[in-house]
């Protein structure tokens, strides 16, 4: 299904018409003063419109996706507004009507729940807008394209690291706590398929114990720190935790700091954010799982960049909408564990740098993993 993912690229994308790009985060990029009337033109002949979830629940919307979403459409000359929900679905939906009001001819969404994000593609398509899921695919949505990550290879991932982690410290019968996504959002469901079906005959065997499971409203990480809080209270002994991102990750390193336990009990991730390689240096996280934004961005902006030109561009498989049972045309792209001794290849791949993540008392670390 990942075959030739990489051709859906930014570079590919660029081949488009060689007009100037009229993106900003203001609500209509076409209207900018000084436009030509060849650049309105071009505006009010496609147009791209990116709403994006949050910037709460991971630091990878605003400093990564929107980033190379940008510099896709300006590579390619095509007019774009990406704007942040942070996290209201009213304001979604506003953001929504505002775009396309103002034109947008292709709609991207990262939805906040597939009740919302459904209501929101509907609404698109009535208006003749062309629709793309990103990153979350929105349940008995009808979305034309879902770019993605194999999700639920990331929570196999996860599983597979946790199980890594115990086995290096010669965990025994470890009680292993599950501190899931939200429980609205698909991704975070394929994920706990993943790294369930690799725990799950550990619990049945009785070589792991399966201790609390819980899920965190809307990846909230000041839930997810009262949550696991309480998790520990009710289970002292708690020797792995698979959390479902760096966020969530972070959040039980907090209060296993409160108990002196960082460092002894493994915590999972995902994203490799600054603050979870910086985690995963310091021994307090023993993995997350990359993905290359960039990558995924890209092949999402290859794919709008076309349909705002009127194409149909090709997908390179397909998904499963569990809920209408349609196969969505997807693009799934391939994830990577990272462990102490690869969080350089992160630094290695430009998604995070060295200066930001090497400060400090990380720095001695940074040269211990081998970070250039």
């Amino acid at each position: 299904m990942r075959k030739g993912i990489l051709s859906l690229t930014a570079a590919a994308a660029a081949m488009t018409l060689g007009l100037t790009a009229c993106g900003s985060d203001s609500p209509d990029t076409s209207a900018q003063s000084g436009a030509s009337p060849a650049e309105s033109t071009a505006a009010a002949a496609g147009k791209v419109g990116v709403i994006l979830p949050d910037s709460k629940s991971s630091a990878r919307w605003e400093t990564a996706d929107r980033k190379y979403l940008e510099e896709a459409f300006k590579a390619a000359g095509v007019a774009y507004d990406i704007q942040n929900a942070q996290g209201d679905k009213t304001q979604f939906q506003t953001i929504a009507d505002q775009m396309i009001t103002n034109g947008a001819t292709v709609l991207m969404i990262v939805n906040l729940d597939s009740g919302t994000g459904k209501a929101v593609l509907d609404k698109a398509k009535a208006q003749g807008v062309a629709t793309i899921d990103y990153d979350r695919l929105t349940l008995n949505g009808g979305a034309q394209y879902y770019v993605s990550f194999d999700n639920t290879k990331v929570g196999t991932l996860q599983g597979e690291g946790l199980v890594k982690c115990l086995t290096d410290k010669k965990a025994e019968k470890p009680i292993v706590a599950e501190l899931n996504g939200s429980p609205t959002d698909n991704n975070a469901t394929l994920f706990k398929n993943g790294y369930d079906g690799v725990l799950k005959p550990k619990y049945d065997s009785g070589e792991y114990v399966k201790g609390p499971d819980q899920s965190v409203p809307e990846w909230d990480n000041t839930q997810a720190g009262t949550i696991f809080e309480q998790m520990l209270t009710e289970q002292p002994k708690i020797a792995g935790v698979l959390a479902a991102n760096d966020g969530l990750g972070n959040a039980a390193i907090s209060i296993l700091k409160k108990n002196n336990l960082n460092g002894k009990v493994p915590v999972t991730g995902q994203d490799a954010t600054v603050q979870g390689l910086q985690n995963i240096l310091a021994g307090d996280q023993c993995m997350t799982v990359y993905k290359a934004i960039k990558k995924e961005a890209d092949a999402a902006a290859a794919l709008a960049i076309g349909l705002s030109k009127g194409e149909k561009p090709a997908a390179t498989g397909s998904v499963k909408d569990t809920e209408s049972g349609a196969d969505v045309p997807a693009v799934l792209l391939d994830p990577q564990p990272i462990f102490f001794d690869s969080v350089k290849d992160v630094v290695a791949d430009g998604f995070v740098t060295k200066e930001e993540l090497c400060t400090g008392e990380f720095a001695a670390k940074c040269t211990e993993a081998g970070i250039q």
